[in-house]
């Protein structure tokens, strides 16, 4: 199996899954089953875009933009908070199990959600959602009204932002950013966080063709860090 940061088997570096997935996806399943320390290498990565590797005979510097995508239980036997299945686990185990993933790994992840098991009969009745086209739309208008914005700035996403383009192109209301204050106290969450929910916010105001980031926007990006309100 390679490794994240190299493929190994020799002295001389070579790149592994995250410079493999540069300009594309890496998915993890079953992120706390990975070892701490392997999961501990992903920090640069997705703070630089780029990995290092040192050895004797050389240190290699490789691309690594990539978009992380990550799924886990939230607990071990999986059913915490199944209205359908009783959770066995301990509070202990639960919080042994989610300590695998270090808070500064986390903080660097802009959305964690919860994915709930559909029932039977939504999965069976006429699916009611936007269509896949309207979405589409949606999506590539966001697209062409982010690359006008960083046209000077060399950025291709919101994502791509540093602290300067945040104070640039994510300036808040009164209101949002009361808001914004008010869930910082109370969650505890760090400034990277600060910097992610103001990133997730920018987007949601694209996609909703808003010029400025209000309050719902914000609302909704908080809502999109659940760990960091301790719920699954």
């Amino acid at each position: 199996m390679q490794s994240l940061v190299e493929v190994t088997g020799g002295q001389t570096p070579r790149p592994g899954e995250v410079s493999l997935a540069h300009h594309g996806i890496l998915f993890l399943d079953e992120l706390p089953e990975f070892k701490r320390n392997v999961l501990e290498v992903l920090r640069q990565p997705l703070e630089n875009v780029v990995v290092t590797v040192s050895r004797a005979v050389a240190t290699v510097t490789y691309p690594a933009q990539f978009v992380l995508v990550a799924a886990m239980n939230p607990c071990p036997c999986g059913y915490l908070g199944d209205p359908a299945h009783q959770c066995t686990c301990t509070p202990g185990m639960t919080g042994r199990y989610r300590s695998k993933i270090s808070g500064p790994l986390m903080d660097r992840i802009d959305i964690h959600v919860n994915v709930p098991s559909v029932p039977y009969k939504e999965l069976s009745g006429d699916y009611s959602g936007e269509r896949s086209e309207i979405l589409r739309q949606r999506v590539s208008e966001a697209r062409e009204r982010q690359l006008k914005r960083f046209k000077d700035d060399k950025l291709f996403a919101n994502g791509h932002m540093k602290t300067r383009h945040i104070k640039k192109y994510c300036s808040l209301s009164g209101e949002a950013h009361s808001l914004l204050d008010t869930a910082m106290q109370r969650l505890g969450l760090s400034a990277r966080a600060y910097s992610r929910i103001l990133k997730v916010a920018r987007t949601v105001a694209d996609l909703d063709s808003a010029e400025s980031i209000a309050s719902d926007h914000i609302s909704e990006a908080i809502q999109y860090r659940m760990l960091d309100r301790g719920q699954v």
